[in-house]
C-alpha cells in the first residue's frame, strides 16, 4: 500500500518553467517505481514520464524529451517533475503514480495514483 501527496502545479506564462513534487508513504517506498501521467480536457491520459527506484532509469514521452526531467530523492521518498520550456499543449491535470515492479508506460498498470493537479500554461 502507497499514498501519494502531490504539489506544485499553477498557471505559467509559455516558455517559463514549473516543479511538481509527489511524496510517497507507507510500505516499502524505496522499492517502487514512479510515474507521471496528464490529461487535458477531452484527450485521453498520457503517460508524461517514469523513473525506476533502483538504478534509477528515466522514460519520457517523446512530447516532452528535452523539457521535462524527472527525477527522484530516495531519502525523502520524493520525485519530481521539472518542467521547462513549457507550451500551452502542456496544459493538463498531472498525476503521479506508482506501482511496485519495473517501470511501466500503461496507466492500468499504476495502483497507486496522487490527487492531481493543475498546470495550466498561457500564450
Amino acid at each position: 500500500q502507497v499514498q501519494l501527496a502531490q504539489s506544485g502545479g499553477g498557471l505559467v506564462q509559455a516558455g517559463g518553467s514549473l516543479r511538481l513534487s509527489c511524496a510517497a508513504s507507507g510500505r516499502a517506498v524505496s522499492s517502487i517505481a514512479m510515474g507521471w501521467f496528464r490529461q487535458a480536457p477531452g484527450k485521453e491520459r498520457e503517460f508524461v514520464a517514469g523513473i525506476t527506484w533502483g538504478v534509477g532509469n528515466t522514460y519520457y514521452a517523446e512530447s516532452v524529451k528535452g523539457r521535462f526531467t524527472i527525477s527522484r530523492d530516495n531519502a525523502k521518498n520524493t520525485a519530481y517533475l521539472q518542467m521547462n520550456s513549457l507550451k500551452p499543449e502542456d496544459t493538463a491535470d498531472y498525476y503521479c503514480a506508482a506501482r511496485y515492479g519495473a517501470h511501466r508506460s500503461r496507466q492500468d498498470d499504476y495502483p497507486y495514483w496522487g490527487q492531481g493537479t493543475q498546470v495550466t500554461v498561457s500564450s
